[in-house]
């Protein structure tokens, strides 16, 4: 009898992660948008057109990749946040399995160019369904400007994105956000503390609203803001 146990080709195996990672654009923005946080960026501009179907681009001033790391961090499992069986222990990252970008890279035509502080010249990448199409040498500012296409959206995919993009810019204040629709700047919101960027999400009206805690036990220490109960709105979010 034949054997019947085999490897997947790379090609399947991105397809069927991407399944757990990109299940809508907004869920691409998530990605993006946190690997431009581990980065170190503070200033991140996100580009949408036709609520994603178009366009999905973000723009950060972080440390950047090399040319080797530009074209192995596509690759599945890579990674430069894990070295030993230890890290997984004391992770201080957004992400760190090394699935997203090749599970993105799989379904989406992706246009990447980047450029560390040090070097003189940034790397452009090209590469559509998994496979590298172009990867040369280009004039760029230090940071990453990573595009993806793809091909359904809605207006219902635009509320998803922006709502990715409020809850990570609530909770990185530090960190200047704004986003463009369709070539028009729709939001931005300035690095400040937490109490002012919850007031820029959420609206001027729930500054009244908020209560500063500050509570120290010996297991855990719990800062932040909490809403007034009048305050409760009836939605999910």
């Amino acid at each position: 009898m034949n054997d019947i146990i085999h490897l997947l080709p790379d090609s399947i195996a991105n397809q069927i992660a991407a399944g757990e990672v990109v299940q809508r654009p907004a869920s691409v923005v998530k990605e993006l948008l946190e690997n431009a946080i581990d980065a170190g960026a503070t200033s991140i501009q996100l580009i949408i057109k036709d609520a994603g179907r178009t366009l999905i681009q973000v723009i950060d001033n972080g440390k950047g990749m090399s040319p080797t790391d530009a074209r192995l961090a596509f690759e599945r499992h890579a990674t430069s946040k894990i070295r030993t069986a230890e890290d997984l222990f004391a992770l201080r990252t957004m992400g760190f399995r090394g699935e997203a970008l090749p599970s993105i890279a799989s379904v989406a035509q992706v246009d990447l160019k980047t450029k560390r502080a040090e070097d003189e010249i940034g790397t452009h990448l090209v590469i559509s369904g998994s496979v590298v199409e172009k990867q040369e040498e280009t004039a760029c500012v230090t940071g990453s400007n990573a595009r993806r296409k793809f091909l359904k959206s809605n207006e219902t995919e635009r509320k998803n994105i922006l709502t990715e993009l409020e809850r990570i810019a609530m909770v990185n204040p530090d960190i200047e956000f704004s986003f463009i629709d369709n070539e028009i700047e729709v939001l931005r919101y300035p690095a400040s503390n937490l109490k002012q960027r919850i007031i820029s999400v959420v609206g001027k009206s729930f500054n009244q609203q908020l209560i500063a805690i500050e509570i120290e036990t010996t297991i855990a220490k719990i800062s932040g803001f909490i809403g007034k109960p009048e305050s409760a709105r009836k939605t999910r979010a």
